[in-house]
C-alpha cells in the first residue's frame, strides 16, 4: 500500500492518512460521470497511492514544497482529488480557478483549460485528459506534460516531512491564505451546513463543485464520497440506493 511518513495533526496531510488508515481496501471515492457513463472506485489505498505519487512528483520532480503555490484549473473528478492531496501532501498552496494563478510555482489544468486559455506562467505545467480509467493523452499540448504519464513516474510512498498546521493550504480571492488549520475549520462546518456526518454520502458536484465541499467537507469527518458529475438527476435516488448512501447533497434536497 503506498502512503505518508507521519504529519502533524490538523493538516490536509494528516486528515487524509487517518481516513484511509481505517481500512484501506474500502472505497474512499466513487466516481460517476454520466456524460461519458464513467463509474469508478478507488480504494483509501488506490487514492494513496495516486496522492503519494503526485507529492513525489511535486518535491522530486519539480523541487516544490511549503511556499510555494500551485495553479488548479480542474473540474471535480477524482484525478483532481489527487491532484488537491497531493499538493497538500508536499505543503504547496493551492490557487483553486483564481486569476492570480499567473504568478504561480506550477499549474495542473483539464485539456478544456489549456484549449481556453488558462495563465501559462510557471515552468512546470501539467495537463489532465480526464479520460476514464486514468488514460494518458493522446496528444499534449505544446509546453504541457501529461499528469498521468508523469505522476506513474514516481513512488506510490511520500516519504516527505511533515508539513504543519499554519502552513498555507488556499490562496483567497483576495490574495490572503487560509492555513491547513483554518481549511479544516472550514471544511468541518461546511460538512455540518451540508448535513454529512460520515458513512456514504453522494455528491452532485453540478450544483457543489468547489473542493471544500465535495472533498475536504466529507473527509474532515471520516465519510466516504460517491462524486456524480455531469449529473443526470433522475438518476440520483436509485444511485444512492446501490451505493448505500446516507445522505445525498444536491440540488434535490
Amino acid at each position: 500500500m503506498g502512503g505518508f511518513s507521519g504529519h502533524m495533526g490538523n493538516t490536509v496531510p494528516s486528515l487524509f492518512a487517518a481516513n484511509v488508515g481505517r481500512d484501506p481496501s474500502l472505497p474512499l471515492l466513487t466516481f460517476y460521470d454520466d456524460a461519458t457513463g464513467e463509474r469508478i472506485e478507488l480504494s483509501g489505498a488506490t487514492l494513496a497511492n495516486w496522492v503519494a505519487k503526485t507529492a513525489n512528483l511535486l518535491v522530486d520532480g519539480c523541487g516544490l514544497g511549503p511556499g510555494d503555490t500551485a495553479g488548479v484549473w480542474l473540474p471535480p473528478h477524482w484525478q483532481t482529488s489527487a491532484v488537491l492531496l497531493g499538493l497538500w501532501s508536499a505543503g504547496v498552496t493551492v490557487a483553486y480557478g483564481e486569476p492570480t494563478a499567473a504568478g504561480t510555482d506550477i499549474e495542473f489544468a483539464s485539456l478544456r483549460a489549456v484549449e481556453a486559455g488558462v495563465p501559462t506562467g510557471p515552468a512546470d505545467r501539467f495537463v489532465l485528459g480526464l479520460a476514464p480509467m486514468g488514460l494518458p493523452l493522446r496528444e499534449v499540448p505544446a509546453g504541457w506534460a501529461d499528469y498521468v504519464i508523469s505522476a506513474r513516474q514516481h513512488g506510490d510512498y511520500f516519504p516527505g516531512a511533515a508539513v504543519a498546521a499554519d502552513t498555507g493550504a488556499l490562496l483567497k480571492t483576495d490574495g490572503s491564505l487560509d492555513s491547513h488549520a483554518t481549511v479544516l475549520e472550514r471544511a468541518q462546518t461546511r460538512a455540518a451546513e451540508l448535513g454529512i456526518t460520515g458513512g456514504r454520502v453522494l455528491i452532485d458536484a453540478d450544483a457543489y463543485p468547489y473542493p471544500l465541499d465535495w472533498l475536504l467537507a466529507p473527509l474532515s469527518v471520516g465519510a466516504s464520497v460517491v462524486l456524480s458529475v455531469n449529473t443526470d438527476l433522475s438518476k440520483l435516488p436509485a444511485r444512492a440506493g446501490s451505493e448505500q448512501v446516507g445522505v445525498t447533497v444536491g440540488p434535490t434536497l
